[in-house]
């Protein structure tokens, strides 16, 4: 009989990658079966030196060798993966070294104290020592996890290796040190980091290479907690202005796509007093794709500022201008996130300045533009209450219920519960109630069925009278309508609804609707009115049951139709117990 290690070499050879992947994933089995002792003596060594396989297979390989803790035998025979695992790290593929990285960092956190820095750290150097930027890519991802335990003497050295990175010659290794810098500051020292950390990062800034720089913005909010205020004045706050204006436009994206986390972390004076030109020159870039990130900030940077006066007087302007960009990206950006402003201005200057602004979305050509808008009505009309949002708000949305575009139909119709919910019976009666048993007609299958679920959530809002005096009525019609989708829409009504009224409303008026359309020609139509009588048959009591529904589903049970017959015997049963 094949022994596992056998059967994993076998496997291992397959050429279905497949195959191989899945012998991969069982890894853990394998060494189960084998045993702590042959798993350190015969299996680790095997995937050290055997495994020579595509990169998805190297990938699930990284991933499981992190997890071996418990099948060596303890902590103490831990250090027997990171042979493989600094294989894996000097992989070409980069995914195949990341997760090697991610595996090693969790060993070093499991690694006994006395083998760690003859273990851990002299793997990380070793990384740093080739030619080759691969493993020096992985060391980078490394040194955090290595300074963290490392001796006094230990981390001087690695703190020189991470300077090293940060000049070395290949823009890769540069720019994995720039990812990983804030991962450092966070294990030294403040004084180290003002003395040492602030001046590599300084240097990553002003990289020749753009894609270095734009990836070393990201490390200022971790800085900015280590270090005083007159090296964040003085030191940091220049190079994060120069970065908002680069020449290069990724550098400046990045810039804007962090900037709430620069708002939080400099303060209100330097954002008021710096950060909030900067942002504004960020919205007014020439580039779209600065524009658009710097759009989907603008409630978050209007968070940090204060007064408010400042962001309508310098930021609003240039919002103002986005909504009319030329862009469709920068538009919908803008209305996915400006909505938020309407709890900062509060009632007045939401009026004052959003209201307009709000209908140009909402007349947008872009659907997405619209949609976004829709999504976030419900901060607003908190904010302007009911009789300013149907004066300014709801000619919009009632034109929105028939945008050509069904997903925008889609969005009204998800909103509506809500929007019912603040306007109380008596306006959604007069301003909105047909539209909602409109769509019930829709041409479009998906937003029929999203109709009889708004009705459900209309009826737990309204109550049962609403529901037998607004919707049965608009039901049963559908129900005689030559096309068989609408009778179909009325058999999803019910059987949506039959859960939120009483039993005995229906009984008296939903039941007869089914006894009805299941004499009805199309089939479809005929087992969901089984599925939806199975549905009734959960809400009433067993006689009522017996005596109402099963007539009903003994003729359906002897229909010509196996569908029908099936959903009609099931609902049957489910009636009888």
């Amino acid at each position: 009989m094949s022994s596992p290690l056998t059967l994993l070499a076998d496997e291992l050879k397959n050429e279905d990658i497949q195959l191989r992947l899945n012998a991969i994933r069982n890894l853990s089995t394998i060494a189960k079966a084998l045993g702590a002792e042959r798993t350190r003596s015969e299996l680790i060594p095997f995937l050290r030196d055997s495994v020579e396989d595509e990169d998805e297979v190297l990938l699930a390989l990284a991933e499981e060798l992190g997890k071996f803790q418990d099948l060596l035998g303890g902590a103490n025979h831990l250090e027997l993966v990171l042979s493989p695992l600094e294989r894996l790290a000097r992989a070409e593929e980069t995914v195949v070294r990341d997760k090697a990285v991610q595996s090693l960092n969790l060993v070093a956190g499991q690694l006994p104290t006395a083998s760690f820095e003859k273990d851990f750290v002299s793997l990380v150097k070793r990384l740093t020592e080739g030619d080759w930027f691969t493993p020096k890519t992985s060391a980078c991802g490394l040194l955090a996890a290595a300074y963290a335990r490392a001796s006094p003497a230990s981390q001087a050295e690695l703190r020189q290796i991470y300077a090293a990175l940060v000049e070395d010659e290949t823009p890769m290794v540069r720019r994995a040190a720039a990812t990983h810098l804030r991962d450092l500051v966070a294990q030294v020292d403040a004084a180290t980091v003002q003395k040492e950390l602030l001046n590599l990062f300084k240097n990553l800034a002003k990289d020749e290479q753009d894609s270095v720089r734009l990836l070393a913005i990201e490390n200022v909010p971790a800085l900015i907690a280590k270090l005083g205020q007159a090296d964040i004045q003085g030191q940091l706050k220049p190079l994060v202005l120069a970065c908002a204006a680069d020449k290069s436009w990724r550098v400046r994206y990045m810039v804007a796509n962090v900037f709430i986390q620069l708002v939080e972390a400099f303060g209100k004076d330097v954002t008021r007093d710096e950060l909030v030109p900067a942002f504004v020159k960020l919205l007014s870039d020439s580039e779209a794709e600065v524009r658009t990130a710097a759009a989907s900030k603008v409630t978050g940077v209007a968070k940090g500022v204060q007064p408010l006066d400042v962001v309508v007087s310098k930021v609003l302007p240039c919002v103002k201008a986005l909504a009319q960009d030329e862009s469709q990206q920068v538009r919908a950006a803008l209305a996915g996130d400006v909505m938020g402003l309407a709890p900062l201005f509060g009632q007045k200057a939401t009026t004052d300045h959003l209201l307009e602004l709000l209908l140009l979305l909402l007349k947008d050509d872009f659907p997405d533009v619209r949609l976004n808008i829709i999504g976030k009505l419900n901060q607003v009309a908190l904010v302007i209450g009911l009789e300013k949002l149907s004066q300014h708000l709801l000619p919009a949305i009632m034109e929105l219920a028939e945008d050509r575009q069904w997903r925008v139909r889609m969005a009204i119709i998800t909103y509506i519960p809500l929007l019912a919910e603040q306007l109380g019976e008596k306006f959604f009666n007069e301003k909105l109630s047909e539209l909602c048993l409109a769509w019930l007609g829709d041409v479009v299958y998906s937003i029929r069925e999203a109709a009889t679920n708004n009705l459900k959530r209309l009826a737990q809002v309204f109550g049962v009278q609403w529901t037998k005096s607004h919707i049965l009525p608009k039901v049963l019609e559908l129900r005689k309508h030559s096309n068989y989708l609408y009778r179909l829409t009325t058999v999803f009504a019910v059987q949506t609804l039959c859960s939120v009224v009483p039993p005995d409303v229906v009984l008296s008026d939903m039941l007869p609707l089914l006894v009805q359309l299941s004499s009805d020609p199309v089939a479809n139509i005929r087992f969901n009115v089984a599925k939806a009588l199975q549905e009734i048959a959960l809400v009433v009591d067993k006689t009522a049951a017996e005596q109402k529904l099963k007539p009903t589903l003994t003729q359906l049970a002897q229909d010509k139709d196996r569908e029908v017959r099936y959903f009609a015997h099931r609902a049957m049963t489910l009636a009888a117990k």
